[in-house]
């Protein structure tokens, strides 16, 4: 599977990885069935939410390669 990066859109995401959306839940992405919170990319839902996206990316790529 290819790495998610700050640039990868949370609904592609959402859509191959389903079991991430507690990960984007817990930084107060709470609608992620909305169009526009699916849109975003990764980096533009941190900045949104005042998360750090390494940190954010390194416990998605995580969850990813553990499934």
């Amino acid at each position: 599977m290819a790495q998610i990066t700050k640039d990868t859109i949370i609904g592609d995401i959402l859509d191959i990885a389903p079991e991430t959306a507690p990960l984007f839940l817990s930084i107060g992405m709470h609608c992620l069935g909305c169009p526009s919170s699916r849109g975003e990319t990764v980096e533009e839902a941190c900045m949104v939410h005042g998360v750090e996206v390494n940190e954010l990316l390194e416990k998605v790529n995580a969850a990813i390669a553990s499934k």
